[in-house]
């Protein structure tokens, strides 16, 4: 839960990109995309819980090697939809496989439809992760939400189902 207090953060934070707009964009991004695949919602909510997890040491890793702010203009990259071609200068074929694989094994849906649902996925979860970004000639630099991403150590911390489950409820509470 401490990621979506980020995320939250990002919101009501002037000097960061993050909106109510952004993150209703995301919701819908995700429920349009498990509606297409069949799902319901704990189907991909476990699905996104798999991703964060298998995504965090990727990320971590070329943080590490490209540094944080080319990360994070590369992402932007991904997040504007830039599809298949977008998706592989970001996260190699090899790396790409073993991450459809630790989601498979940890959501139980088949790798074939995590493969064909990734390209479409990963842009909503790095948007999501661009909410943290420092507005163009803002104040500070850095994501402090991709950071908090990528640095925590806390267990349920790259759960992004989880985010999502909260961000319904803010976005829709109950009457």
């Amino acid at each position: 839960m401490s990621l979506f207090f980020d995320v939250l953060s990002s919101i009501n934070n002037p000097n960061q990109q993050g909106s109510v707009d952004q993150l209703s964009s995301v919701m819908n991004s995700v429920q349009q995309l498990a509606g297409s695949q069949g799902m319901n919602t704990d189907q991909m909510g476990s699905i996104l819980n798999a991703l964060g997890g298998a995504l965090q040491p990727t990320l971590k890793q070329q943080a590490t090697t490209m540094g944080a702010g080319q990360l994070e203009g590369m992402l932007g990259k991904l997040a504007g939809n830039g599809g298949a071609s977008a998706l592989a200068s970001a996260i190699s074929p090899q790396m790409q496989e073993q991450i459809i694989q630790a989601i498979a094994q940890k959501s139980g849906v088949n790798a074939g439809m995590i493969q064909t649902m990734l390209p479409k996925l990963l842009p909503v979860v790095v948007g999501l992760l661009g909410m943290g970004a420092a507005k163009p000639g803002g104040v500070g630099g850095g994501n402090p939400l991709l950071g908090a991403f990528l640095n925590s150590g806390a267990p349920n911390s790259t759960d992004l189902g989880t985010v999502m489950n909260f961000a319904g409820r803010f976005l829709n509470p109950p009457q």
